[in-house]
């Protein structure tokens, strides 16, 4: 498989065609990030690529999506403090502004980072970061992946 499914993230989560899928939720598409240089970074996404903002939604999908990023978040969360016991926290968040469809982020937090950032938006790493190899999504996450998916499962409902 290409990482052409990259091009339409969502378009190829409904063919069952990207493989950084964990779950399908009830509104969208739980994701695992394609750089872990925080373990854990996962991405829901919706399953309507047409939505680029929340308030789309009608109110009971937006609720939906909602949920699902707070249950998303409680998987990472368990999941990393299952597995790392410097994890501090989760950080949800809904910004938008460089993928035009609506998505949510969801950082896992850990005590082991830079003091600088620490206490800082992730989007204030270096930029090397987000494209550095070191950190690509890859084999040495499956334990991770499956720890996610399975605390997903765990919360349904």
């Amino acid at each position: 498989m290409t990482d052409d499914w990259r091009a339409d993230r969502i378009g190829s989560a409904l063919r069952g065609e990207n493989p950084a899928v964990l779950r399908r939720l009830d509104a969208g598409f739980a994701v695992i990030g394609d750089v872990q240089f925080l373990p854990g970074y996962s991405v829901l996404l919706t399953d309507d690529p047409a939505v680029q903002r929340l308030s789309e939604l009608p109110k009971r999908r937006r609720l939906s999506f909602l949920s699902d990023m707070d249950r998303l978040g409680e998987a990472v969360e368990r999941a990393c403090l299952r597995l790392d016991p410097a994890f501090r926290r989760v950080n949800l968040e809904i910004l938008g502004n460089t993928d035009g469809f609506l998505h949510a982020h969801v950082w896992p937090r850990f005590e082991w980072e830079p003091a600088d950032l620490v206490g800082m938006p992730v989007w204030l790493y270096p930029r090397q970061r987000w494209s550095d190899k070191e950190y690509a999504l890859g084999p040495a996450h499956d334990t991770l992946r499956a720890a996610i998916g399975a605390e997903l499962d765990r919360l349904v409902g």
